[in-house]
């Protein structure tokens, strides 16, 4: 029979705690990476900023990975025409605005109607990009030419479009007093110019 040396027990000891903050904290770990129960609907994915993607995103990203490769670049013409709700060759602003959910909560009696005028929302790149004319509605000459429009915005070159190249940038002064982020780093939008 061997014997017990005194630094087996504290060696022992020390396996015991290790597993003892192990085992909660793997659990806790399994615990957070379970999806949500299925108990209520699924909700789409989500654009930028807590918002749903914007229609004419939505329809551009075919494969919805996030992002608008060169062939959704290329094919963009035919994606938008999916949007085209009268079949008349052009996007109107009703057909690009999103549709208000279903669930969406009734509006206060106190605020606006829809119709009322508001402080114009600067428009997303994407949306600079495709509507040459800025009347807020894609005519079929600027459907045709979405491919070289989208292209355009790629400011990287890589031949694709990612977020930070079709959202908006965050107004000036968004993270800190000085504009920029508050680590100092590199301003979040990649190569745009500054706003002025």
């Amino acid at each position: 029979m061997t014997a017990v040396r005194p630094g087996d027990n504290l060696l022992m000891k020390t396996i015991h705690r290790l597993l003892l903050t192990a085992l909660p904290l793997g659990l806790a770990t399994a615990l957070a990476a379970q999806p949500p129960s299925g108990d209520g609907p699924r909700q789409p994915p989500r654009g930028g900023r807590g918002h749903p993607p914007m229609p004419v995103i939505r329809v551009l990203d075919t494969d919805h990975d996030g992002e608008i490769s060169a062939a959704e670049i290329a094919a963009a013409s035919t994606s938008l025409l999916t949007l085209d709700a009268n079949g008349d060759g052009q996007l109107t602003v009703d057909e690009l605005r999103p549709p208000r959910p279903a669930d969406a909560p009734t509006p206060p009696e106190s605020a606006p109607p829809p119709d009322a005028v508001r402080p114009p929302h600067p428009l997303p790149p994407i949306m600079l990009a495709l509507d040459a004319d800025q009347d807020g509605a894609l005519s079929a000459a600027e459907i045709a030419n979405a491919p070289a429009s989208l292209r355009a915005l790629d400011a990287n070159g890589d031949g694709k479009l990612t977020p930070d190249e079709w959202r908006p940038l965050p107004p000036a002064g968004a993270f800190d007093g000085a504009g920029g982020p508050p680590d100092g780093g590199p301003a979040p939008r990649g190569n745009r110019p500054p706003r002025d």
